[in-house]
């Protein structure tokens, strides 16, 4: 080996050596590469130069035993780049200016210098082959097209540490990281990882003079899982300043990417702390690195195995008095990849040279680059790292995973194609389990049985408001349904579908879906609430207007007045909700509880919160909702005390109406008054669902329950009664006005109505008489015989219907030979159906069949309840 330097601009100096195979007696030719590499100490790398030159000088001794490589030897040019950018650039092109005409560029290791290089490689047609560059940056194959590494990046190393964090579900880590070039590019490019895996980054700290001061951040930000991107002198004082702080045990898990030298806390110890101190707060972190050495015991493209080129490589460290460097075996393999492709492309010129048919034959800098490209695409071998395989650019090796245990780190794993492999047995954490990524905070959820039977219960209020509204759709025509406002139960069915469905939202959580229910939720429940109390309200208010005015019964059958009633409640609710939307809106508002150990005895504290729907001013607005509604139910109440004894024939569903009235009122005063008790308690704020589920059910019961009972009773379409009834009584001083009153309270509408119905029933008498009387006439003509039955016929007209036996016993009622008889009997019919109504004969059977027991017609008298005037006859 020789070396030699010149000063370039007095400023940089460019040291060379030639490396040179040991000479045969054939020709030799000469492959020239440049070696860019620092000569000083930097970046807590040592002198990295040194400490891989006895790699090379390895590699090129198994070299020339090769008998197909003995033709080509290396002369390897080396500058110093100083890891510095400027000198880096002027050192590199004065090489290139006056130096000879390299074929490759070997090395390369800090990110600035490497990244510009590398970026212009493709203009000056080389190709660099770097052992010791790790950084993301250089990952982009289009920016870096003639760049290629021997290490893996570390980009694989984040993807590793992030696979590993996937594996234990920590979800939220904290970045404490030093503040250098190369680890701000690696902590980007994880960052980047991190946020695509959706693992939160709660806190990311860079080291400062005093280390403990960001280690007291993680702490007081509740980090778990701390990443470290440092070197080995910040890594003991941030070790130390964790055991200060009792952040190690098994609450708490460190992850340093990257990886450090064997048993480097012995000489990177510069703090105050103890040794037995520093290693305890050190154990259990886990380091995730490349691969240094190939683990498998196979003899490679050199002759030699990874463990026989490792005792070789110790052997020269200590005859030297160098200290190892983990990128030697990297330096090793890369010497092999050069020689391999470089050796390709003079073969391949050659053989073109052989054959062509010019003389002068010449190949340009440009072709020679890109055959040298084309070349390191297509090497693949066994080497003392491993397969050496490049895949746009980067080294495709295996990530090793190791934990610190008992002063010796411990393969735990490893990471190669995407695929994490752990030794679980051998994994040691300082607690039972791994720890948890955070202080639990347990969300107070509704409990899932009980979410279920209230839905349950839910869906079978809804079902009842269902059939009843079939039940209103199929009898609408029915004369108990036209009786009792078929509009006004309609909306009694709507709001209680409403409130119903706003219970099936008490249950969801969640941030995006309570965000939402939280307006919804409040708008449904007052909006249904108003529509099935306001029309209670509405109902009653018209009972108590006919009790204080008796003329106006006439129009009880109209409900534009109940509309107007009801419309103006909901228009006053939306404008409510309205306002308070715009100026004051509802959102979700979080609240923590203290701490709590957690009972089963772990190191894992357990905090709670719970979901709230509130605005900034809650309590005003409370109080002018429930005030408007309170008075309007006290009102309510009110009229419903005062009509408690009136009776409307008509609205003969008053009374169920009060009781609706009644039980609406106090359900919402309890349901409110809960509201506010039990509002820490999601499983007891359920008891508001239950109070508006039975508030629903029960009105509806009480309003349908007694129509559906009338009309099984009665399914006759047609109104059997034909008076219009109204009996009022007044408490108090209005009792003894109660019978002139009900006298007064008919209309002159209401006589007219009567006297048709009066009319009507005196004709259908007078038909079943006509019937009557054409059967004693024949009876009469009958023979002798057949008295004895003929009796026993009078006395069945007598007791049974007589319409029913007329068309029994005379189906040819109406035929022509009848006729003329019922026409000589017409007037004494008339004579015995007239005069009983006033006052007369009586109209009964026993008149026209009587016997000498029977009193006679003048001597019976009428009930004065059943004399009537009947006029215009």
């Amino acid at each position: 080996m020789s070396g030699g330097g010149r000063a370039s601009s007095g400023q940089i100096l460019v040291l060379s050596w030639l490396v040179v195979v040991p000479s045969l007696s054939q020709v030799r030719h000469s492959l020239p590469v440049l070696w860019i590499m620092p000569q000083t100490d930097n970046l807590g790398r040592g002198n990295l130069t040194a400490s891989v030159l006895p790699a090379v000088q390895l590699a090129l001794d198994d070299l020339s035993r090769q008998q197909t490589l003995r033709n080509y030897e290396i002369n390897f040019h080396v500058i110093d780049s100083e890891c510095n950018i400027a000198k880096g650039l002027k050192a590199f092109f004065d090489a290139i200016c006056f130096g000879p005409k390299y074929l490759m560029i070997f090395g390369g290791v800090c990110p600035s210098v490497t990244s510009v290089i590398a970026e212009s490689l493709q203009r000056w047609s080389l190709v660099q082959l770097s052992f010791a560059a790790t950084t993301p940056v250089s990952d982009d194959e289009k920016k870096y097209p003639n760049f290629f590494r021997m290490v893996t990046s570390d980009n694989t190393v984040n993807q590793a540490v992030v696979k590993i964090l996937q594996n234990y579900r920590w979800r939220r880590v904290g970045m404490l990281t030093q503040d250098v070039q190369r680890i701000s590019e690696i902590r980007s490019d994880l960052a980047k990882q991190l946020s695509n895996a959706d693992v939160m980054v709660a806190v990311t700290e860079s080291l400062s003079t005093d280390p403990c001061v960001n280690v007291k951040i993680l702490k007081d930000m509740d980090v778990r899982i701390i990443i470290g991107l440092f070197d080995e002198n910040s890594a003991s004082k941030v070790f130390c300043c964790a055991y200060s702080l009792n952040m190690f045990g098994g609450r708490y898990q460190w992850i340093l990417p990257g990886g450090y030298q064997v048993s480097w806390w012995e000489e990177a110890n510069s703090s105050h702390c103890a040794s037995n101190d520093l290693l305890t707060a050190m154990e259990g972190y886990i380091t995730v690195d490349f691969t240094h050495l190939s683990n498998r015991q196979i003899k490679g493209i050199s002759g030699r195995t990874p463990q026989e080129y490792d005792e070789t490589y110790n052997r020269e460290l200590l005859q030297r008095g160098l200290v190892a460097s983990k990128f030697h075996g990297f330096a090793y393999d890369g010497v092999w990849v050069m020689v391999k492709a470089l050796t390709r492309v003079i073969e391949s010129v050659r053989h073109r040279e052989r054959y062509d048919i010019h003389r002068n034959f010449t190949v340009s800098n440009k072709e020679i680059g890109q055959m040298v490209l084309d070349s390191m695409k297509e090497i693949c071998f066994e080497g003392v790292t491993g397969q050496v395989l490049f895949r746009n650019g980067k080294r495709m090796g295996t990530i090793k995973l190791s934990q610190f245990q008992e002063g010796r780190e411990v393969k735990i794993g490893q990471y190669n194609a995407e695929e994490l492999e752990l030794i679980n047995h051998l994994i040691k954490f300082q607690g039972m389990e791994p720890p948890k990524d955070r202080t639990q905070s347990q969300r107070w959820d509704v409990s899932v049985p009980l979410y279920i039977i209230l839905l349950s219960t839910t869906g079978l209020a809804m079902l009842i408001a269902l059939s009843f509204l079939f039940f209103h759709i199929k009898h609408h025509n029915h004369w108990v349904m036209k009786k009792s406002s078929p509009s006004m139960n309609y909306l009694i069915i709507l709001g209680t579908m409403l409130a119903c469905t706003s219970v099936f939202l008490y249950g969801l959580d969640g941030s995006l879906v309570f965000v939402t229910l939280c307006p919804i939720r409040t708008w449904i429940l007052s909006v249904g609430y108003t529509t099935t109390f306001g029309t209670l309200f509405a109902q009653t208010w018209r009972l108590w207007t006919i009790v204080k005015n008796k003329e106006i019964i006439e129009k009880i059958n109209k409900d534009d007045q109940l509309w107007i009633i009801v419309g103006g409640m909901l228009l006053i609710d939306l404008c409510l909700l309205t306002c308070w939307q715009m100026v004051d809106p509802l959102r979700r508002t979080v609240e923590e509880f203290s701490l709590e150990t957690d009972p089963g005895g772990e190191d894992v504290n357990t905090r709670h919160f719970l979901d709230h729907c509130e605005s900034t001013n809650m309590t005003k607005w409370l109080a002018i909702v429930y005030g408007y509604k309170g008075l309007l139910m006290f009102l309510g109440c009110f009229l419903a005390l005062r009509t408690r004894h009136a009776h409307i024939h008509l609205l003969d569903d008053s009374k169920y109406t009060r009781l609706s009235m009644y039980h609406v009122t106090i359900m919402s005063i309890i349901g409110a008054s809960g509201c506010f008790l039990t509002q820490y308690n999601p499983n007891v704020q359920l008891f508001m669902a239950l109070v508006v589920i039975s508030c629903c059910t029960c009105t509806l019961c009480l309003v349908f329950l007694p129509k559906l009972v009338k009309i099984r009773d009665n399914p006759n379409q047609v109104d059997p009664t034909s008076w219009l009834q109204c009996d009022l009584n007044k408490e108090d001083s209005e009792t003894s006005s109660s019978s002139s009153s009900l006298n007064q309270g008919r209309s002159l509408e209401s006589l007219r109505t009567e006297n048709q119905q009066l009319r009507r029933r005196i004709t259908e008498i007078g038909d079943q008489l006509e019937d009557v009387a054409m059967q004693v006439l024949e009876e009469e003509l009958s023979p002798p015989s057949q008295q004895g039955h003929e009796v026993t016929l009078r006395a069945q007209v007598c007791s049974e219907d007589v319409p029913r036996m007329n068309r029994e016993l005379f189906d040819d009622i109406n035929s022509p030979e009848n006729v003329q008889r019922r026409l000589s009997v017409q007037l004494p019919i008339l004579h015995h159906a007239y005069m009983p109504a006033v006052g007369g004969v009586t109209a009964s059977c026993s008149s026209l069949l009587r016997s000498p027991d029977v009193p006679s017609a003048q001597q019976r008298q009428m009930p004065p309840s059943h004399r009537v005037m009947v006029t215009g006859l």
